[in-house]
């Protein structure tokens, strides 16, 4: 065999080694079966979520007929409202377009009336947008729970703000998130989600937290003086702050007490005995008048005297029983003390004088203080007629009486009650007419005449012209002739 056959031979043999080659390193191919409707189906949507996986592709494909197009355009319009505020729209969209969406919608008036308005503050303030966030997305979960499915999905879920919600049915058909009944189930149904309506706003714990921090943070920062307490002296015990009253509210103290004068000048009408439907109870008013002179201290005497010596504790309360209102002067112990034995030994002197001291007006110190301000000086009429005090403005406070027997009004309302009032003075008042000594008036001087003797004569004056007569007449020698010049 020559060089040509055995360079053919040579070549043949390379190209069935590569052929060979190239055999082993080919894919197989496999039968395939015939794919049915449903395997296409997902298939198709499995192309598609694969095509859609890109960023932002789960917004772009929301559609009109979405879950959340529908809460934007529901008459949930508080919750629209703070959704659109706290930047969750984008959020919300990638929800939708992962999965299924139930979420639990307040009702409006659960956010407008029903909801703190500090804590709306706070949630509405910039600095605060992660908690509106975790607030907002705490209502949201991503699973499909219709209304019925809840005996089913009952317990603890997921929601989107990281927090699990609690999901109970009752066996009357009620259906509970948290703390708040589902009014309106299944308000909204869509293909990607469902909306129910609940009577409250749910608050997960982190929010409730950070709210209580700023709050007692910012109570800390900015702690507003506060004054001493006040001891109600009838009690001895620490005075409770009114409650506040809202507008248009009826008053929370009796009428009586309503009754009693403020800034104005004018004293509180004294209301009339009435038709016998009202009764006033004014010997419980005295006797509760008396105990608090007795526990306020420095009023001993009079509350004695009101008691033991006189009948006065029993006339004051038929006075106030039949409708009328008083206004006493107190004086205190130390006033009293200086009482003569010749003021009180005389019939009916205490009687007197403390009818003295009781004004049939309701005053109060603000209302007598600003009486003296305005007209100087004014005068109250007593229990001892026709004897009147009289009030002047003195050193800031008010003084009755006039020279030594005044007094100044130095106890405030010790006792106010609308019927009796009680206002301490550090002296005892008395009448003019008691207050002058007994001595008698000066008579007027009498002129006399001058005394008539036998030896003395009383002498005329003359005038101008008749001296000069007579001056004339002893010159001439004539004087003794004139019964005038001698």
């Amino acid at each position: 065999m020559g060089a040509p056959a055995y360079g053919a031979v040579l070549l043949f043999a390379l190209a069935l080694a590569t052929a060979a080659t190239a055999a082993d390193t080919a894919p197989r191919e496999e039968p395939t079966l015939p794919s049915t409707p449903a395997a296409a189906s997902t298939d198709a949507a499995a192309s598609a979520a694969a095509a859609g996986a890109g960023p932002g592709a789960a917004g772009a494909g929301i559609s009109s007929n979405s879950v959340l197009v529908a809460l934007l355009d529901s008459h949930y319009t508080e919750l629209s409202e703070l959704v659109e505020k706290a930047l969750l729209l984008q959020t919300l969209e990638d929800a939708v377009g992962r999965h299924n969406v139930t979420i639990f919608a307040p009702r409006n008036e659960a956010l407008e009336r029903d909801l703190d308005p500090e804590f709306k503050r706070f949630l509405l303030e910039p600095r605060n947008l992660k908690s509106l966030q975790t607030l907002l997305l705490y209502h949201v979960l991503p699973a499909r729970h219709p209304a019925g499915a809840f005996p089913a999905a009952a317990g603890s879920h997921a929601t989107l703000s990281g927090e699990d919600l609690d999901l109970a049915a009752g066996a009357n058909g009620t259906l509970r998130v948290a703390r708040s009944a589902v009014t309106r189930p299944d308000a909204v149904l869509r293909p990607d989600g469902v909306i129910h309506g609940i009577e409250r706003l749910l608050i997960p714990r982190s929010v409730q937290e950070d709210f209580n921090r700023r709050r007692s943070l910012a109570a800390i920062s900015a702690v507003l003086p506060t004054g001493a307490p006040e001891v109600d002296p009838r009690t001895h015990r620490l005075k409770k702050p009114a409650p506040p009253v809202l507008p248009g509210a009826p008053p929370i103290l009796p009428v009586w007490d309503a009754m009693a004068p403020g800034p104005s000048i004018a004293p509180a009408p004294a209301p009339g005995p009435g038709n016998g439907k009202s009764h006033f109870d004014g010997h419980s008013q005295v006797k509760d008048f008396i105990q608090t002179l007795v526990l306020y201290g420095g009023y001993n005497e009079l509350a004695d005297i009101l008691v033991n010596l006189t009948s006065l504790a029993t006339e004051m309360g038929r006075l106030v029983s039949e409708g009328y209102v008083l206004t006493v002067l107190a004086p205190n112990d130390e006033a009293m003390a200086r009482l003569t034995t010749d003021q009180l030994s005389e019939p009916g002197s205490p009687e007197n004088i403390l009818y003295y001291h009781m004004i049939p007006e309701y005053q109060t110190e603000e209302s007598m203080y600003n009486a003296v301000r305005r007209f100087g000086k004014v005068r109250y009429d007593t229990l001892r007629l026709p004897h009147k005090v009289v009030a002047r403005e003195a050193d800031g406070s008010v003084k009755f009486g006039q020279g030594e027997g005044s007094a100044y009004l130095f106890d405030p309302d010790i006792y106010t009650d609308g019927r009796i009032s009680v206002q301490g003075i550090d002296a005892v008042l008395l009448p003019e007419d008691d207050t002058k000594p007994a001595t008698p008036i000066a008579a007027a001087p009498v002129r006399k005449a001058p005394a008539v003797t036998g030896t003395s004569r009383s002498k005329f004056r003359r005038g101008k012209l008749l001296e000069a007569t007579c001056t004339m007449a002893g010159v001439f020698g004539q004087r003794s002739r004139l019964a005038s010049c001698q």
